[in-house]
Parts: structure tokens; sequence; C-alpha cells
């Protein structure tokens, strides 16, 4: 059967809540690589106002099955009260590559 990849987003506040999801989902076997991308401008609304902040995104690496095992992990240690948790799905990759992310993402 084939499975595909996936590539999750999440924003966090600080680069220190972005390494501790990042070193979990992939200690875990959940994610096969995280990239952590700092200095990112986000202006968004909440709680009836615009807010600008600097955040740090995490890339997520992964299988698509993982989403919802991510999804709990990110909601678990993230510090905000509604974290950004978006998936894409990968359709065409390095067959190489893919193959990494289905060998050490565990089923």
């Amino acid at each position: 059967m084939f499975e595909s990849s996936q590539i999750i987003l999440t924003t966090c506040p600080d680069m220190q809540s972005a390494k501790e999801i990042a070193r979990v989902l992939v200690e875990k076997k959940l994610a096969a690589c995280v990239k952590i991308q700092s200095n990112i401008e986000s202006i968004y609304f909440w709680e009836n106002e615009i807010v600008e902040a600097s955040e740090v995104q995490l890339v997520i690496i992964t299988r698509d099955t993982k989403f919802d095992d991510i999804k709990n992990e990110i909601k678990d240690l993230h510090p905000y009260h509604v974290p950004e948790i978006m998936s894409f799905a990968v359709s065409h990759g390095s067959k190489e590559y893919l193959s990494w992310i289905k060998d050490y993402v565990s089923i």
C-alpha cells in the first residue's frame, strides 16, 4: 500500500518551544525531519485586534498517517492556546528522499 508524505506547518513564539516540539517529534519517530525557520514576522487577527509578532516556524516532514499524532503532540507541548497546525500533501519528490521518510517514521 502506498503511503504518501506530508508537510505540516506550525509556528512558535520562540526558539526554545520550537526546538522542544521538533526534538520530541523526531525522537518519537513521528517526523523524519523538522526544519526550524526563525525570524518569521506574522500579522494576524486575535482576540478582536490585529497582532504583529515575531515567530519561529516549524516545517515538519512526515508520513500522512502521522497527522493526528503530530497534531496531538503539538497541542500538548505548544504554549499557544490555538496553535497553527496545517498539513500539505507531498505530490512529488525524489524516490530516495521519500523512501528515507518512510523508513524513518514509524508506522
